[in-house]
């Protein structure tokens, strides 16, 4: 049987791309390698799916640290406001929380999955599932269909790889997309982590492992490269530091240079150096006879207090009237400074997803047609793109999944 379109992967992008080439009256198959459609988007933001953000242009392009620019024709035809047209009138109810990030009323990602597999099958698409594509069938430099790991030739006027990064492994994200494109001449941007946690240097992390900051500033710096720098919450583990905040930074950070690169935490952004040194003289003054350790509770969690008395060379005993002003100020600095040394990322398979992928360089950004191969296209993780935390992501999913679906 011919097929319009045949799609590698029924993740967020080639579920969209499905249903934008359905609609529009294309013989749609989607080859999937699970054993359900939408596996890795089930489980996203930790299965309430944060499926975009609810922000204008400019703050979108802004929140993709790579190849924004390749991306600006997909997002002006399918917009976060489309994104989120799309699902209410699939019928889920939508609302936006803190940081514009957009989830389903119901907090539930199978929900997100329902609308877009229901929404296929009513379109007309074929899914068929367990079929992992094993190789592009090639004739000169037009792609003519796929052939599965079974041997089963299938046939299509246009192939769609949507296959994911390296993120995941068992949402069957494992990098079969690469080797698919490199098979069609592309050029592949090394594979790493991002939006991953960090392992840090020390015992200090370990030491305060559960404890979750808010309303923190974490910067990325390497040398006097401010790398990245923002707002937020962050988790110290077992191995390092989490978080949305750490999650954000590790997008702008390259494994391969971290021993050049510092993290550094302001505990109280809201206090000048001095208003931090003038509440904690006000706090000695008021119990002179107490154990620093004990007054500092009111200023900062308990598991960080050791941390904190240890890095500016105070004795946790020691009394509040005993406390010379280096010994406060070295506190002050501890709190307004609070670094710590990254010494790796977190294996790849820990990312949520992964950086780098196709060269934006070899594809059409207005169709996302290989410039390769003809009848070739590619969207979602696969692509050189990513962004931060935040809904962008599945945004840029949805986009290239649209644009590739609308040009077939």
């Amino acid at each position: 049987m011919m097929y319009d379109l045949l799609i590698a992967g029924g993740g967020a992008a080639g579920l969209f791309a499905a249903v934008t080439a359905a609609r529009r009256g294309k013989r749609v198959l989607i080859c999937d390698a699970n054993d359900r459609p939408g596996h890795k988007l089930s489980i996203t933001g930790k299965g309430r799916c944060n499926l975009t953000n609810n922000c204008d242009p400019d703050t979108l392009m802004q929140n993709i640290p790579r190849n924004p620019r390749f991306l600006y024709s997909a997002f002006s035809r399918c917009s976060p406001q489309d994104v989120m047209a799309f699902f209410e009138a699939e019928g889920v109810p939508l609302k936006t929380e803190r940081g514009r990030r957009v989830f389903p009323q119901s907090d539930k990602a199978q929900d997100i999955v329902r609308a877009l597999v229901s929404s296929a099958e009513r379109a007309g698409v074929e899914i068929r599932l367990g079929a992992s594509v094993r190789r592009l069938v090639l004739d000169g430099d037009t792609c003519t269909g796929v052939q599965l790991a079974d041997g089963t030739v299938l046939s299509a006027d246009a192939v769609l790889l949507a296959t994911g990064g390296m993120s995941y492994p068992r949402t069957g994200s494992r990098g079969g997309g690469y080797r698919l494109a490199e098979q069609a001449g592309h050029t592949i941007q090394t594979p790493q982590p991002s939006l991953i946690p960090l392992e840090t240097a020390g015992n200090d992390a370990q030491e305060m492992q559960g404890l979750s900051l808010k309303n923190v500033t974490l910067t990325a710096a390497r040398g006097k490269k401010v790398l990245f720098t923002e707002m937020g919450e962050m988790l110290f583990t077992h191995f390092g530091v989490s978080g949305p905040l750490v999650l954000s930074a590790s997008a702008r950070m390259d494994a391969d240079k971290l021993a050049d690169t510092q993290l550094t935490v302001d505990l109280k952004p809201a206090l000048s150096p001095e208003q931090l040194d003038a509440r904690i003289l006000r706090d000695f003054a008021e119990v002179p006879n107490r154990a620093v350790s004990n007054i500092l509770r009111s200023l900062l969690p308990a598991s960080m207090i050791p941390v904190m008395l240890r890095r500016a060379g105070i004795p946790p005993e020691k009394k509040a009237h005993d406390i010379t002003k280096a010994e406060r100020l070295a506190l002050c600095g501890a709190v307004k400074k609070f670094t710590l040394q990254p010494t790796a990322m977190r294996p790849i398979t820990e990312a949520i997803i992964t950086r780098g992928g196709v060269s934006v360089k070899e594809i059409n950004p207005n169709t996302m047609e290989s410039k390769c191969v003809h009848g070739l296209y590619f969207a979602g993780e696969l692509i050189d793109v990513d962004a931060y935390t935040g809904g962008y992501n599945l945004q840029i999913a949805f986009a290239t999944g649209f644009a590739a679906g609308s040009a077939v």
